[in-house]
């Protein structure tokens, strides 16, 4: 692992009366202006800038005028799973008469608005079909829909293919001529501006004369844990949204469920951070995707009833754990083909397949070799009838959907189908093309990549100097935030001498660490560590990379270093 320092712009801009420290991190995070670092709901991007909202303002007040039947179809992970809640809870919130959702399962629908997921649709006779953050290359899916007389709203934010479907309208930031700035709005963040919209629609109509004007803030709760839970980059539009969530959370606000996940978690609902919602909420939420059925983490979130939130929270915990137990099997097998071979050997984009691997759990597969071996994964499970579904993951410099697209493209038929963003991605294809596509794939990274991208690299920003470890920092560094995908939160390294190392818990290794000058000493802890290396008694310096952290015990708190990789000195 090599340790870089973050890039700083040739001048540091003018962010106002900051500690130079802060204002160093901000600009490293292409941070311009003090503007930027306004996190009020009035500085969002208006909504009019989104292309389709019109049409599918119309779309919806027609509905409600008409007590029209609603129906959403979401996605089976966090982003689907708050996205259908807030629609659910917002539509109903603003007059709508009758709103139900379908998530498809994943084991037997697969991805999106299908032909096959539209006929389970009919049964419920609705008379207009929502998508969130899904539906956007759903052609197929949408034209089913609208021969069976169904009006279509489709709300995405993923990429679109060559062909966009033929629904009444879209509202997707990525949909083509869509000028909306932020591009890197989650599917839950498309359904609340989409609310949004609506309500200042209906308010210029006079539909609350009659009746009380919904708050839609009290969704930005959801609104924050799925745009963090699906790792969109944190611009500034997003960041308003997730700190806006993170104020509702941290000050007792929030859904019953979502408190109700949260305290099984165990976790202070007044000092949850960006990270908790990344690394504590969502993969609760996703474990229902993932083993079963999606549908419970959707009812514990819409739940009012403070018991049943909690009944369905324990659930969710169970099925993370079998989740757990499930990934750390398929981490040894796949960690099993790969031993013999020598790092110099290896694919540089690696594909992996056993046949009783879980479908479920094979993105959390490839997220983990990824992070091994410092290159794009793609970890593929049985999907019956001949087919394997692969889950892919990659790393910076090559985007991952776009390299899909050319082996597509140079290998016609190879892929069945395939879809995702720049770091994820998600494909089909018979199992007898496995090879061929493993050799394609692997041939596409060699192309895009070179040896030294595939090197494992922090970013740091910089070295603390020995009087910077101290609460206020720490606190500050904290409420700077929120911190997430490409505005990461800060992280530091130095040279530290080790006084103590003990194991807690299996694989987590706690430390007591000097500075370099010996007058300070600090407690950290580095999670799922190697066993084979760690604890090291005969080590006494190293090299650290860490997060100034605040751990609470008893009431007190202290400083913490959170340490993301350590290393013999």
């Amino acid at each position: 692992m090599r340790i870089d320092l973050r890039p700083l712009p040739a001048s540091l801009p003018d962010l106002g009366n900051l500690p130079p420290l802060l204002t160093r991190l901000y600009a490293a995070r292409g941070v311009q202006r003090a503007e930027e670092l306004d996190k009020g709901l009035a500085r969002l991007i208006p909504f009019q800038q989104l292309k389709g909202i019109d049409a599918a303002v119309e779309l919806l007040v027609e509905a409600l005028q008409r007590r029209q039947r609603l129906l959403i179809v979401g996605d089976f992970d966090a982003d689907g799973a708050t996205a259908s809640s807030v629609g659910v809870l917002g539509l109903r919130q603003l007059g709508a008469a009758h709103v139900d959702y379908l998530v498809p399962n994943r084991f037997e629908y697969g991805y999106g608005l299908t032909p096959e997921i539209v006929a389970v649709a009919l049964q419920r006779q609705p008379d207009l079909l929502l998508t969130v953050d899904n539906g956007i290359s759903s052609v197929d899916g949408v034209a089913a829909a609208k021969a069976a007389g169904l009006k279509v709203l489709v709300t995405d934010h993923h990429l679109p293919g060559p062909e966009l479907p033929a629904a009444d309208a879209i509202v997707n930031p990525n949909q083509p001529g869509c000028d909306f700035p932020s591009k890197a709005m989650a599917g839950v963040g498309v359904m609340f501006y989409v609310l949004l919209a609506l309500r200042a629609r209906l308010r210029e109509l006079g539909w609350f004369t009659s009746r009380q004007e919904p708050n839609l803030g009290e969704l930005l709760d959801l609104v924050a844990l799925g745009s963090v839970a699906d790792v969109v980059p944190l611009d500034a539009n997003n960041r308003i949204l997730v700190h806006q969530g993170l104020a509702r959370i941290r000050a007792g606000r929030a859904r019953p469920g979502l408190r109700a996940i949260l305290e099984v978690a165990g976790r202070d609902h007044r000092r949850i951070t960006s990270t908790d919602l990344g690394f504590i909420l969502g993969p609760r939420l996703n474990a229902a995707g993932r083993l079963d059925d999606m549908s419970l983490g959707i009812e514990c979130l819409l739940c009012d009833d403070e018991a049943l939130a909690r009944d369905m929270a324990v659930q969710l915990d169970q099925l993370n754990q079998d989740r757990k137990a499930i990934e750390q099997g398929m981490q040894r097998e796949a960690l099993a083909q790969l031993k013999d071979l020598p790092l110099q050997d290896m694919p540089f984009g690696l594909c992996l397949f056993e046949p009783d691997w879980h479908q479920g759990v094979i993105g959390i597969l490839a997220s983990r070799l990824k992070e091994r071996y410092h290159r794009p994964a793609i970890a593929f499970a049985d999907a019956g009838e001949g087919m394997l579904k692969g889950s892919a993951r990659s790393v910076p410099g090559l985007h991952i959907r776009d390299a899909l697209d050319v082996v597509a493209a140079r290998h016609p038929g190879l892929i069945s189908k395939f879809g995702g963003h720049a770091m994820a991605a998600g494909l089909s294809l018979p199992q007898e093309h496995f090879g061929a596509f493993a050799a394609a794939f692997d041939a596409e990274v060699r192309r895009q990549l070179c040896e030294d991208d595939l090197t494992g690299r922090l970013l740091s920003d910089g070295q603390l100097d020995a009087t910077e470890f101290h609460l206020e920092l720490a606190r500050a560094l904290r409420n700077a935030g929120p911190w997430g995908q490409h505005f990461p939160e800060p992280l530091f390294h130095g040279v530290f001498q080790i006084v103590g190392q003990r194991i807690v818990g299996e694989r987590h290794l706690k430390l007591v660490l000097k500075t370099e000058c010996g007058s300070v000493q600090l407690d950290g802890i580095a999670f799922n560590i190697d066993r084979e290396v760690w604890p090291n008694p005969t080590l006494r310096w190293a090299e650290v990379a860490y997060k100034l952290d605040l751990n609470e015990f008893r009431g007190n708190e202290s400083v913490q270093l959170m340490v993301a990789h350590i290393a013999p000195r």
